[in-house]
């Protein structure tokens, strides 16, 4: 039986052992140094071995860490809270540097943790290091989440306190895994106690907030800018819409302003920014060119066949007829042109040049973005740059470019020369209406062309009315209605107005090259053996031609071919046209016998 005197006075001194090795565990940070770091470790073993003696349910698993931990953080946080607890939102502003200032040294803390004290607590807890930093990464969660739901926009303090927080909470992970390598679990389960901080997430979702902000207020500019363009030719010297250098300007700012924001993830959220202005400068090159048309805009709806009525020498008679013939025919034109008047020539030269001036600010930009992605701090990645291209924007503008210009010069050809060309050219007689007149009023609008469109792109919106105009003479040719009929002398007349206006385009070598100019003339230059060729012949042709493709059935009755669109010389629907339009007794016979068609 043990003495009672004796057992109270142990258990009083151990006690006293124990809560004075107790006061120094608990703050041991302050107790211990590298210098003598070897006494901590008889402290602990007399406070483990009194508790035994006493009894006590102590295992030491690093409760008194956790209480060191709390005092330390408790401390430093006294500065950041008033007396009673409570934050002082007026005082935001001063709490985020201090926060930075917090995780900074805690980070410090834990470093010093694993190099002077884990190797000494190791021997009672295998986690002694992984415990430690659980703790303090618990005890700053507490404080951040306070402050982070009040963060509302990029500002450098604000950043800065969430940057410090993600690398405390990354040094934090980073001790507990290589002190829990040797464990079961790898360390897993020290890292499931500490919820995540995501302080990267939330600079990430504030940076796309940020982006959203700025794109939202391009659109509006957008819209508005194109609401109130005029697009006048005289707006500044070369002739293109101030609303694309503003919306150009706005661009780069937003790039500007983007790798100004004192976030470490510029190359990562680039990519993002640069699609989003991509397809806002998308839309404003779709709504600038919209409402101008295109090649099937302004070519005439074709004239029904029929047969050419042949001429006799008393004109008077027939000069009523042709005349309701051109009215008829104009009827047919002005029914396809459904183009917003306010669309003149001198406006598509402006919209022209508006789209390579887009296309030549948005190289630009790419270049300026790509030197400022390099100077920032932002962690490179492979691929980085690809980011910073406008691929949506560029392609637009491009075919931009190639849309206006095909407009523009099916415009001019039939609907503002259409009187001279598809109203006039070859109507009645044929060696009384011919390409001259045409010629004359093409220079005019050849000079508002060459004095707007930009140096660059002048020979692509030339190329185009050359090609509009040789459309136009096959369509005068094979579809221009009963109010045209080529007698086979006029073949002489046909060659020598279309050398005419291939002569024109070249210019005596200051216009379009020749090999260019040959290139696009020669399925008009294909036709004209057609128009030379006797009618019997033209109509053995075609005869041989339809039979071959639709077989012996059409020896008693030839098809009517269907119109392909595509002319040429062996094509049935093309001879048929030629006969349509052949001044010939034979033709007119051979049409009215074969497919009854009227005059």
């Amino acid at each position: 039986m043990k003495d009672p005197f004796y057992t109270k006075s142990l258990s009083f001194a151990l006690k006293l052992i124990l809560s004075w090795a107790e006061e120094r565990l608990l703050t041991y940070h302050d107790t211990f140094h590298i210098g003598n770091i070897e006494s901590m470790q008889s402290v602990v073993s007399l406070a483990v071995s009194s508790a035994k003696i006493l009894a006590e349910d102590i295992s030491l698993d690093c409760n008194r860490m956790r209480k060191e931990a709390d005092i330390s953080c408790t401390r430093k946080l006294e500065k950041l809270y008033p007396p009673n607890g409570k934050h002082v939102p007026r005082q935001q502003d001063k709490a985020f540097p201090s926060l930075s200032v917090l995780a900074r040294d805690i980070s410090v803390l834990a470093f010093k943790e694993k190099a002077i004290f884990s190797a000494i607590l190791k021997r009672w807890h295998p986690l002694a290091a992984g415990v430690a930093v659980a703790t303090l990464h618990v005890c700053y969660g507490h404080e951040l989440k306070q402050y982070v739901k009040s963060v509302t926009e990029l500002t450098p303090d604000a950043v800065e306190m969430l940057m410090a927080a993600d690398k405390l909470e990354k040094d934090l992970v980073r001790i507990a895994v290589e002190d829990s390598v040797d464990s079961e679990d790898g360390g897993k389960s020290i890292i499931r106690e500490m919820c995540p901080y995501e302080a990267e997430a939330v600079i990430i979702n504030l940076v796309k907030s940020w982006i959203k902000t700025r794109v939202d207020r391009l659109e509006e500019c957008v819209d508005r800018n194109l609401q109130e363009e005029v697009w006048n030719p005289r707006a500044n010297k070369e002739c293109f819409a101030p609303s694309a250098v503003e919306i150009l300007q706005i661009v780069d700012d937003s790039l500007k302003a983007f790798f100004l924001l004192p976030i470490p993830m510029h190359a990562v959220l680039l990519p993002e920014l640069v699609s989003a202005l991509d397809k806002s400068l998308q839309q404003y090159i779709l709504k600038a060119k919209s409402g101008c048309g295109n090649r099937n805009t302004f070519i005439p709806i074709m004239p029904a066949l029929t047969r050419c009525s042949t001429r006799s020498k008393f004109h008077g008679v027939f000069r009523r007829k042709e005349k309701s013939q051109v009215t008829q025919t104009r009827i047919f034109h002005l029914g396809t042109t459904n183009v917003d008047s306010s669309f003149g020539l001198p406006q598509l030269c402006v919209r022209i040049n508006t789209m390579h001036r887009i296309g030549m600010g948005l190289r630009v930009l790419e270049k300026r973005t790509i030197v400022r992605l390099r100077n920032s701090k932002s962690t490179k990645e492979d691929g980085t740059e690809t980011g910073s291209k406008f691929k949506l924007s560029k392609a637009a503008s491009v075919e931009g470019i190639l849309q206006l210009s095909e407009a523009m010069a099916y415009k001019v050809i039939f609907q503002d020369l259409c009187h001279v060309f598809w109203d006039g050219l070859y109507v009645g007689e044929v060696s009384s209406t011919r390409i001259e007149p045409f010629l004359e009023e093409l220079e005019q609008s050849m000079k508002i062309i060459l004095s707007t469109v930009h140096d660059r792109v002048i020979m692509h919106a030339i190329t185009e009315v050359m090609k509009a105009s040789f459309d136009g003479f096959l369509l005068v040719l094979l579809a221009g209605g009963p109010a045209r009929a080529f007698s086979l002398e006029d073949h002489v007349i046909i060659e020598e107005d279309l050398k005419l206006l291939t002569d024109w385009f070249w210019s005596d070598g200051d216009g379009l090259p020749a090999d260019l100019i040959e290139k696009h003339c020669t399925t008009v230059k294909d036709m004209l053996p057609l128009f030379r060729m006797d009618t019997e012949d033209l109509i053995k042709l075609f005869s041989d031609l339809i039979l071959e493709m639709y077989g012996s059935s059409a020896k008693s009755c030839l098809p009517l071919p269907t119109t392909s669109g595509q002319w040429g010389p062996r094509e049935p629907n093309t001879l048929l046209r030629v006969l349509c339009h052949r001044n010939d007794v034979t033709a007119a016979k051979f049409l009215k016998k074969n497919y009854n068609m009227p005059k």
